[in-house]
């Protein structure tokens, strides 16, 4: 019996290695996901950005990713201080102050998002797959 018990407590220990393997794996999972969508975003938002100097376009930026109590997070930002008025649109003022026109904004930020929001899901399913085909024998 004693010999049973041994190999049980043998085979018990090697499952808790390969979980602990795979629970490794899984955590770094997150971080690369987010990390490789949120840089297809950044480039889409490149992408679509009008350009009259440039500036705003090299303005795009992402912050590094960090963990949070609810996750991981990473931004996608841009320091031009005229960024918002491009991306949701401004009144147009004449001399005297009235109002006599709006400029559409061109949402340059929210397609960035839903497309960032699309490339997640592709890449959850690539890395949960590359992590099966890694544990599986």
């Amino acid at each position: 019996m004693s010999s049973n018990y041994r190999m049980n407590k043998a085979f018990i220990n090697k499952y808790r290695k390969e979980l602990q393997t795979m629970l490794d794996d899984i955590s770094e999972i997150d971080k690369r996901v987010l990390s490789k969508a949120v840089s297809v975003g950044l480039a889409d938002a490149k992408r679509n950005t009008p350009v009259v100097t440039g500036f705003m376009r090299r303005s795009w930026n992402a912050t590094p990713t960090k963990k949070t109590s609810q996750g991981v997070e990473k931004e996608l930002i841009n320091s031009a201080d005229y960024s918002s008025f491009v991306n949701y649109g401004h009144r147009i003022v004449n001399r005297s102050g009235e109002t006599v026109g709006w400029v559409p904004g061109k949402f340059i930020l929210e397609k960035a998002v839903s497309k960032v929001e699309k490339q997640l899901v592709k890449e959850f399913r690539k890395e949960v797959e590359r992590v099966n085909r890694k544990h599986d024998k």
